[in-house]
């Protein structure tokens, strides 16, 4: 027997889904699995369909308090009016976009040829920003590979991919190449492998000291190139400088 009545029957929803920031939800499942959300870590598997649109509305309105408190007109100031939302939609659809996004899809091949010999790319202009003071990083990686039989073979742009992808979140260089490392190696499985990147930082050039030639170098050698000198040398002599 059905029964009627005037208040329209709807779905349990939890309580948490009720006004509870989408940042709140977001966290607690990172919590709840137990993994980092630093600044450079890959949060993408705790965000579901919809939310990132969600979060760029949040991050949107709590940039305007921020501005509000720099006392910023925003009412009347035209210049600024909509300065939020750009900075927002900067933030996380743009450049720390490697934050909330998967990774790149990357075909591998078999190394079919027994390719063994010393292959480079670069150099891949790469972007990031400190994340001390999120101001810009600016440079460029090359990348040496020593592949063996058993290497995945990838296509050239797809390295530049997934360096847009580890570069595109609140970085430290030494950290930056040191993720990149790790991705390239899990993915083409090679003899060798070594990167070195070469970057200006803004937070030097454009607060601090306002040093505007200095910029950093640094490296990482793994296998061959980590146990071979005359490897590394040959590596290091390649790249044009």
């Amino acid at each position: 027997m059905l029964l009627k009545t005037d208040t329209p029957m709807t779905p349990d929803v939890p309580d948490e889904d009720h006004g509870t920031p989408v940042s709140v939800k977001i966290r607690e499942r990172v919590k709840a699995a137990r993994q980092r959300f630093h600044s450079n870590d890959n949060i993408a598997e705790f965000i579901q369909p919809g939310e990132l649109d969600l979060l760029l509305d949040e991050v949107a309105e709590k940039m305007k308090g921020v501005l509000d408190s720099m006392v910023i007109d925003l009412e009347n100031d035209h210049n600024t009016g909509d300065t939020a939302r750009r900075v927002a939609k900067m933030y996380i659809k743009e450049v720390f976009n490697g934050r909330y996004v998967k990774g790149p899809s990357i075909t591998e091949f078999p190394n079919a040829e027994h390719l063994n010999e010393l292959m480079i790319v670069g150099p891949i202009t790469v972007r990031s920003a400190c994340s001390h003071h999120f101001c810009p990083v600016i440079g460029r990686i090359w990348i040496g590979v020593m592949p063996n039989e058993h290497t995945n073979v990838i296509g050239l742009s797809k390295y530049a991919r997934l360096a847009e992808w580890i570069m595109g979140r609140p970085q430290i260089q030494e950290e930056a190449v040191v993720q990149l490392a790790d991705l390239i190696q899990e993915k083409t499985q090679p003899d060798g492998l070594a990167l070195v990147m070469e970057a200006s930082h803004y937070c030097m050039a454009w607060r601090g000291v306002k040093d505007m030639d200095s910029k950093m170098i640094n490296s990482v050698m793994r296998g061959v190139f980590l146990k071979d000198p005359n490897l590394r040398r040959e590596f290091l002599s390649l790249i044009p400088r």
